[in-house]
């Protein structure tokens, strides 16, 4: 985890919780570039400041949620929306995020994603299901303040729900997994990914603006990068897909022309769930399963250094401590005591 010795200072704050709000509204204004029109409601496919907001608090702590409601206000003024509207909108774009890492605490959520129980935790409690705070509450508001006729409510609602769980699943662990970096790579693993990169940036644009809806190409490049280089690689290209599809949609171009809106909608975000959901899984489970292999070899090293000490008549060697960021079970136990001890 990241430290923020800001935050100890005076006025640190009140500059985190600026910072928050800065990062909020420029991501919301980045998501606002790709909006489609649904029913007569603007939504966009992805909504990047739910996974701001979700990272920010999952780093910070829940204290720093007036930067999130600083930044949905911002975003607001920006788009000059009613009054009662823009309150329960800044209401459920807080409540949201806050009820997202509220879950993930409760579940044992570890921000740097290395077991599989944390990037399922992040799908069904931070994105699935916290989500449906903003999409209800939004939605709810569009047809009592009548912007929006009510035989259209679960059309929008969809759209508003999937595209905050969006964000919070291509969003959030980028932004977690920066806050864990430890250094570059090897310079024989920048080779590898500069190589990754560049059959990247000409498989991809071809696949998701062709005619002939080839975005199944997009996979092998997500498998090779949980592979290779684990989230890292595996979320960089699904988010910079997803961004590249959007676009098109947007456009209606590529597999999306001819489509009505509600098609290129269900299209686009079927195509970024499944994408997303494909690179946080499979790159949690090789994480999952090379630090288990890592456990048993050192485990095994452990044994023949015992084995060799005893044939010799001499008394084993102590066990050396585990580090403070080594975990002393293995992946998956639960770290609580048994009831009544």
């Amino acid at each position: 985890m990241v430290a923020f010795p800001e935050a100890r200072r005076p006025g640190g704050h009140a500059a985190l919780v600026l910072a928050v709000a800065v990062c909020y509204f420029a991501a919301g204004r980045l998501g606002l570039l790709c909006k489609l029109s649904v029913d007569g409601a603007v939504v966009t496919p992805i909504w990047p400041p739910t996974g701001v907001a979700v990272a920010a608090l999952l780093i910070l702590g829940v204290r720093y949620w007036p930067g999130v409601t600083l930044g949905a206000y911002c975003i607001v003024l920006s788009l000059d929306t009613p009054v009662l509207y823009s309150l329960g909108y800044l209401v459920g774009n807080t409540l949201a995020p806050v009820v997202a890492v509220m879950l993930l605490r409760r579940a044992g959520f570890r921000t740097d994603l290395r077991r599989l129980r944390d990037g399922l935790a992040l799908v069904f409690l931070g994105a699935l299901g916290a989500m449906l705070i903003s999409s209800t509450l939004g939605v709810v508001l569009l047809v009592v303040t009548d912007r929006m006729p009510a035989h259209t409510f679960w059309t929008v609602w969809l759209a508003w729900w999937v595209g905050d769980a969006m964000g919070v699943l291509l969003v959030t662990p980028f932004l977690l997994l920066l806050s864990h970096a430890e250094g570059p790579l090897p310079r024989a693993r920048w080779r590898e990914a500069a190589a990754l990169a560049v059959v990247a940036a000409c498989v991809v644009p071809p696949a998701v603006f062709s005619h002939f809806s080839l975005l199944f190409l997009v996979y092998p490049l997500i498998i090779w990068g949980a592979l290779r280089f684990e989230l890292v690689g595996s979320m960089l290209c699904a988010l910079g897909t997803s961004v590249l599809a959007a676009v098109a949609a947007n456009d209606q171009d590529g597999a999306f022309q001819g489509l009505s809106r509600v098609e290129i909608m269900a299209k686009l975000q079927g195509f970024n769930g499944t994408m997303a959901l494909t690179a946080l899984l499979l790159s949690a489970v090789i994480i999952e399963q090379r630090h288990t292999r890592r456990s048993v070899e050192r485990a095994c090293e452990e044994l023949v250094e015992v084995l060799e000490h005893l044939t010799a008549g001499e008394a084993p060697p102590p066990r050396p401590v585990p580090e403070a960021d080594e975990p002393l079970l293995r992946p998956g136990d639960d770290a609580r005591p048994p009831p009544g001890r």
